[in-house]
């Protein structure tokens, strides 16, 4: 009766440590990609200056460490523009193709659900900002200044809800 009492309680406290553990690393995972998933703009809560690019729609998908990041939007001409970026959230400077105001690009994680980001064109900083994702994870909130393609100052300030 005791043995078997006490093989119960193990078990018990077995399956409470499995538990717990299983949804520590779902908080894991849920924190780490934050970011991930797809992305449409709410135009009506953005500001977007004029000659600055309009992003519709942003994809993230995460392959371990590493993020790609596919964008969708229109140009100042109302031209569509379509941008890929792959790195790291490391601060370091990763190759974009198909944005006519940058080539590199870099991801810094600045809080538990923050980045920084910098855009560069032909090693000149065009733009620089920060991306928020609520706490609900359900929007995205980028906010971004610098200079356009021309040589004229942007400012955008995006807000995205998670689809």
């Amino acid at each position: 009766m005791q043995k078997e009492r006490e093989v119960k309680m193990k078990s018990t406290k077995l399956l409470i440590t499995l538990g717990l553990g299983m949804l520590l690393a779902s908080a894991v995972a849920m924190a780490e990609n934050a970011m991930a998933g797809t992305w449409k703009l709410n135009a009506s809560k953005s500001t977007i200056s004029a000659g600055a690019q309009r992003n519709d729609t942003v994809k993230i998908e995460m392959d371990g460490d590493k993020m790609k990041i596919t964008v969708d939007g229109t140009d100042t001409a109302g031209k569509p523009v379509h941008t890929e970026w792959t790195g790291k959230d490391d601060g370091q400077e990763y190759p974009v193709t198909g944005d006519p105001n940058a080539d590199m690009r870099s991801y810094k994680k600045s809080g538990d659900r923050s980045w920084a980001v910098t855009s560069k064109k032909g090693g000149k900083v065009t733009t620089s900002g920060t991306i928020t994702v609520s706490a609900d994870g359900k929007t995205r909130t980028v906010k971004v200044k610098g200079t356009n393609a021309e040589g004229k100052p942007v400012h955008t300030n995006a807000v995205y809800e998670k689809q």
